[in-house]
């Protein structure tokens, strides 16, 4: 089609917006020039974008979907937020009920008070499963998110009735190394101080300060999406969700300082508390994941215990979701 007709297909939508949003959709994306805002089609595809209020006084967004029995909460992870969820959301809401929750700093939720530790994040989710009257869920952390369910189910067992594990932050938390000046490679020696966090991704938080998406991409292109890439548009708005993110030094910093595990990680002493997690638990690793390593993941599988089972995907990096979506669905089915 030529370039005129786009045009028309522009400005007939801009017309008549909510009678044909699809038409409206197929003009942003396709005519450049004409830079409106796209139509939210994920409630056409059976997700919601919601909000509710937490007894401390932070509101959560959150994305909903699915009218299944067995309910699922999704917690996203680090520079993420529910939106990431998406393509997994749209494959598995005939079988679930799906709660994709923004933590506290990430997407449309608020920051009134700074996180310190794993812990406030837990609390959060807690009162969130608590408001939205469900009594029992099965529970999924993917990345930094997996800490805060670990957290959440050392805390509140009786919430959870099912853990997965997704690419997940070890029991020790996720190490932070100190970057040589010259060769930009970790040297080994370990960040312990909120300062040293702050300097170690001072790049990133210029980036989002302001607004480089094309930096961020190529973050996500080193570490997130080193198997494949998301589709153009979906790529465009997890871009847009990692500059809504306001706690990037808290949440490295309170990563680096989660320790439930038996042995001290570098920064802190281990509490023990993982021996609370007695519910069945599932850790998915991605065998081509830059980020987390096998032996992080074989490690968690050995602190929960008999009740800890370890699936690895072997064409996934650390975003299956993206990577080995099919894999990732037959392999949640046949543990939830």
């Amino acid at each position: 089609m030529s370039y005129k007709v786009f045009k028309a297909m522009y400005d007939f939508s801009q017309k008549s917006r909510e009678l044909y949003p699809k038409v409206c959709n197929i003009a942003y994306n396709t005519v450049s020039p004409y830079k409106i805002k796209p139509f939210d089609l994920e409630v056409e595809r059976g997700i919601s974008l919601k909000k509710i209020k937490l007894e401390n006084g932070e509101i959560l967004g959150y994305r909903e979907a699915g009218s299944g029995e067995k309910v699922l909460v999704l917690i996203h992870g680090n520079m993420n937020s529910s939106k990431n969820y998406d393509m997994l959301m749209e494959k598995i809401q005939n079988q679930y009920k799906i709660y994709a929750v923004d933590l506290r700093g990430f997407g449309i939720s608020t920051y009134n008070q700074p996180i310190e530790k794993m812990k406030d994040f837990s609390e959060d989710v807690k009162q969130f499963i608590q408001a939205l009257n469900i009594k029992k869920c099965s529970v999924m952390g993917w990345s930094a998110g997996g800490a805060v369910a670990m957290q959440l189910a050392v805390d509140y067992p009786e919430l959870i009735e099912k853990l997965v594990l997704l690419c997940s932050a070890s029991t020790y938390g996720y190490p932070f190394h100190k970057k040589d000046i010259l060769s930009g490679k970790p040297n080994g020696e370990q960040v312990t101080t909120k300062d040293e966090v702050a300097k170690e991704v001072r790049y990133l938080l210029k980036a989002i300060s302001f607004r480089n998406t094309w930096i961020l991409k190529k973050f996500c292109d080193n570490f997130l999406y080193t198997v494949k890439k998301p589709p153009f548009m979906r790529y465009k708005a997890y871009l847009e969700e990692m500059i809504k993110q306001r706690n990037l030094v808290d949440l490295n910093y309170a990563l680096i300082t989660f320790n439930i595990s038996h042995k001290h990680n570098g920064v802190v002493e281990g509490s023990g508390e993982v021996d609370h997690i007695t519910m069945p638990t599932l850790v998915i690793h991605g065998k081509k994941d830059p980020v987390i390593s096998r032996e992080m993941s074989d490690y968690v599988v050995k602190e929960i215990g008999e009740n800890a089972s370890l699936a690895v995907l072997e064409n996934s990096g650390h975003t299956p979701i993206v990577d080995e979506l099919s894999s990732l669905i037959k392999v949640l089915n046949q543990f939830l």
